[in-house]
C-alpha cells in the first residue's frame, strides 16, 4: 500500500510542476488571473506572487489592476519578505487611495516597515519611518479599527528609539571617551526625558564629567570639576535617595576637594 502511495505521488507531483510550468508560459491572461488567485488562497504565494508580477502590467488600467496589486502585496507579506511588500503596498495605495483596498494597504505598509525595524543596537530607519506612517494612517483613517493597534505599535516603536538612545549613550561612557559621552547623554535626556533610564544616564553624566575633570590637564581641571559639582546637584535633587547616591556624593566631594586644592595652589 505504502509503495502505491508513493508512486503515486512521483506522478503527481511532476504534472503539478508542469502545470504550473504551463500556466507561466500561458499567453492566456484570464487563466493566469484566476490560477494565481487559487493559488494564493491555498497558500502558495511564491507562485501566486510569480504570476500576479507576469500579468500586473497586462492589466493596468482595467477594474481587476487593484485586485492583482493587492493580492501581489499580500503574497510577498506572507512570504515575510517585508521590504517588496511594503513597496507595493504604498504603491496600491498612491495609485488607488479611494479603492476598497487602501485603508488596508495603507496600514500594511506601516506594519511593512514596523516588521524591517531591527533590534535597538542597529539602526532604527525603519522604526522613524513606520512611526511616521503609522501616524499618518491614523490622520487618514480616524474612525478605523486599526487605529488602537496602530497607537500601540507606535508606542512599542518608540520604546524602541529609547533604548537605542540609551545604549548608544552608555557606549561612549563605556569607551571612556568622556566628552562625547556627556554630548550623548544630554541629547538622549533632552530627546526622551521620561525615559525609565533616567536615574542612570543622569549618574552616568556625572560620572562623565567628573572622570572627564580628572583626566584633564591642570588649565581645565577647575572648570570641568565646577561642571561636575552643578551635575551632582541637578543629580541629588531628583534622586535624593536613589541607588547612585552614595556615589554620586564621593564624586561630588572629590570635586568640592580638588576646586579647594586648586584653589590653594593659586
Amino acid at each position: 500500500m505504502r509503495s502505491k502511495i508513493i508512486f503515486c505521488l512521483l506522478i503527481f507531483v511532476p504534472l503539478v510542476s508542469c502545470k504550473y510550468e504551463k500556466i507561466l508560459k500561458s499567453t492566456d491572461y484570464q487563466v493566469k488571473y484566476v490560477k494565481a488567485l487559487d493559488y494564493y488562497a491555498n497558500e502558495q504565494y511564491v507562485k501566486a506572487a510569480t504570476i500576479l508580477d507576469q500579468i500586473s502590467a497586462i492589466y493596468r488600467g482595467t477594474s481587476k489592476a487593484d485586485t492583482i496589486e493587492y493580492y501581489k502585496a499580500k503574497s510577498y507579506f506572507n512570504q515575510k519578505d517585508y521590504t517588496m511588500a511594503g513597496h507595493y503596498f504604498k504603491e496600491l495605495y498612491l495609485t488607488y487611495p479611494n479603492g476598497p483596498f487602501a485603508e488596508e494597504s495603507y496600514f500594511l505598509s506601516a506594519y511593512s516597515l514596523y516588521k524591517l525595524s531591527p533590534r535597538p543596537e542597529l539602526d532604527q530607519s525603519n522604526s522613524y519611518a513606520a512611526i511616521d506612517a503609522f501616524t499618518l494612517f491614523a490622520l487618514r483613517y480616524p474612525e478605523s479599527k486599526r487605529i488602537e493597534e496602530s497607537e500601540k505599535l507606535i508606542v512599542e516603536l518608540k520604546e524602541k528609539l529609547v533604548e537605542k538612545s540609551y545604549i548608544s549613550a552608555r557606549l561612549y561612557y563605556r569607551l571612556g571617551n568622556y566628552k562625547s559621552s556627556i554630548i550623548a547623554l544630554r541629547n538622549s535626556l533632552n530627546d526622551y526625558p521620561n525615559t525609565m533610564y533616567r536615574e542612570e544616564l543622569m549618574f552616568l553624566l556625572l560620572r562623565s564629567s567628573y572622570l572627564l575633570a580628572v583626566n584633564s590637564v591642570p588649565d581645565k581641571q577647575r572648570d570641568r570639576y565646577q561642571a561636575t559639582v552643578d551635575e551632582y546637584y541637578s543629580f541629588i535633587t531628583e534622586f535624593p535617595e536613589g541607588k547612585y547616591t552614595a556615589d554620586a556624593k564621593d564624586m561630588y566631594e572629590g570635586s568640592m576637594k580638588n576646586l579647594g586644592d586648586i584653589t590653594t595652589q593659586n
